[in-house]
């Protein structure tokens, strides 16, 4: 206890120093005007990075005996009630009341991973989505990959199409598919680099189902920036982002 208490101490530190001024000005000025006096709690969770909840998402796909009664043990509990209108059997999510991260897994070619780590939050667009065995699904932004490999934990679609148009970001989004889906299922999706804006033209109406995670402001990571005029880009940039989300969804 005392040794995770001491740790806990040196990363509080080590990322209070890395917040970046420049960032947390803007963010003063704009959400007090968007948020008014919720700003404050707000700023609270959203400079306090080991307060951030991860959730373990568990993959159906890869053997993990013994896994989940180890999540118990250490606090964990299904992320979502079984009253859900939508909620299969095989998706089992779990988080805990205590800040914390779970310790992440490795990329290793030819072996599954267990489980991926993500923002429990992240996961309500994907049950709200619904998808139905052998339904035709497009994921338009998909790396770097939590949501398609959250799809394929409700479903198994007829043909998933996951699309993601940054090189680097594509890159990412194939070894997370790898480390996760099997080969068999693997052969039903398909990656591509395409602009988003034109799929729709390129193939109309031809997905049942549409998963747009359109690329955002992305605050908490700008926030601890370490580079002040890269900090000082991106929040010009950040401007130009809602004509490219409408863009995406229409």
């Amino acid at each position: 206890f005392f040794l995770s208490l001491k740790l806990g101490k040196k990363t509080k530190g080590k990322l209070q120093k890395q917040i970046c001024q420049v960032v947390l000005d803007h963010f003063e000025k704009q959400y007090t005007a968007e948020l008014g006096h919720a700003w404050s709690s707000v700023r609270d969770v959203l400079t306090s990075p080991w307060c951030w909840q991860h959730a373990v998402l568990l993959n159906r796909f890869s053997q993990s005996p013994g896994l989940e009664s180890s999540l118990a043990e250490q606090g964990y509990h299904p992320a979502f009630p079984a009253a859900l209108p939508y909620l299969p059997a095989a998706f089992r999510c779990y988080t805990r009341i205590a800040p914390g991260r779970f310790p992440a897994q490795k990329h290793q070619p030819g072996r599954l991973k267990e489980y991926y780590l993500l923002n429990a939050a992240s996961l309500l667009p994907v049950l709200a989505l619904e998808v139905k065995d052998g339904e035709d699904v497009l994921d338009l932004c998909a790396a770097p990959g939590g949501k398609s490999v959250a799809i394929l934990q409700c479903a198994c679609p007829g043909h998933f199409h996951c699309n993601e148009y940054d090189d680097l970001r594509s890159r990412w989004l194939e070894q997370t598919i790898e480390s996760f889906i099997p080969d068999p299922l693997i052969n039903l999706i398909t990656v591509s680099k395409l602009d988003g804006r034109q799929i729709g033209d390129l193939q109309p109406e031809f997905y049942d189902k549409v998963l747009v995670d359109a690329p955002c402001s992305n605050d908490r990571s700008w926030l601890f920036s370490a580079d002040p005029q890269q900090a000082v880009l991106r929040l010009m940039q950040r401007k130009e982002l809602s004509s490219l989300q409408f863009q995406l969804l229409r």
